[in-house]
């Protein structure tokens, strides 16, 4: 299989979301494209669907960075049991891809995260198997629903936070469990965060984490309206480097 490769040189300085400076070489491989395919309205998904490895966007959405978009500026909305695999997202897009329950994502790509890669918003669930994510200016996976995340060798690459559970949903209150196995993590702020208020848990194993400053982070949420408050660190506190 052919690969698109991002190298950054120790001789190129690579900025961070937060504006850090790393001199470290990285690289991130994604899949060659097979296509591409830009929808007028977020396509619906119940069932199995194999993207293909082709770069599916929108036509008529463009990022407007952390404006919430809501579903209209999905790629893929998926119904309670669906798959998505075999699939890029590409950066004519807003808000990825929507889990509307429990859901599987199998190597899937975002090539430039957008507002959020992937928001789990209904209760149920998650499984994100291979893949990987770059260019994050705040989260990629956003979970919402009642739950658990589970990310099996994924990777990730400057970002904000790879994985947060909501702070301030309305009816917010029940536990969220984030699950990270042979993650890779490179030039990130905070890998995991959790509102350890409504007992949510992170584990770890298995997994690395070069040049990000939190690993697991907590919060105190709240039930809507209100911005939850920084905690502190959580464990996993500390992850060996890539």
């Amino acid at each position: 299989m052919r690969f698109e490769t991002l190298a950054l040189f120790a001789s190129v300085a690579a900025a961070s979301p937060a504006g850090r400076i790393f001199g470290r070489a990285l690289n991130f491989n994604i899949p060659a494209s097979a296509g591409v395919v830009n929808y007028d309205a977020p396509e619906q998904i119940s069932g199995t669907f194999d993207g293909g490895l082709k770069t599916y966007g929108r036509s008529n959405v463009d990022c407007s960075g952390q404006s919430e978009g809501g579903e209209d500026a999905a790629v893929f909305i998926l119904a309670n049991g669906a798959t998505l695999k075999n699939a890029i997202i590409g950066e004519n897009q807003a808000e990825g891809v929507y889990c509307s329950g429990s859901c599987t994502i199998e190597n899937v790509w975002w090539t430039k995260v957008c507002e959020d890669a992937l928001s789990a918003k209904g209760d149920g669930n998650v499984l994100v198997r291979g893949g990987g994510a770059r260019g994050a200016s705040d989260k990629v996976i956003q979970h919402n629903g009642v739950g658990t995340v589970t990310l099996d060798g994924f990777k990730v690459t400057d970002f904000g936070a790879l994985y947060r559970s909501c702070g301030n949903c309305d009816g917010n209150g029940g536990a969220r469990n984030v699950v990270l196995r042979n993650v890779q993590a490179e030039n990130g702020n905070r890998l995991v965060g959790i509102n350890t208020n409504f007992g949510d848990k992170a584990t770890i194993t298995g997994s690395c984490a070069t040049s990000v400053e939190e690993i697991c982070l907590a919060y105190e949420g709240t039930t809507g309206g209100g911005e939850p408050t920084e905690i502190g660190p959580c464990q996993p506190s500390s992850l060996p480097a890539c």
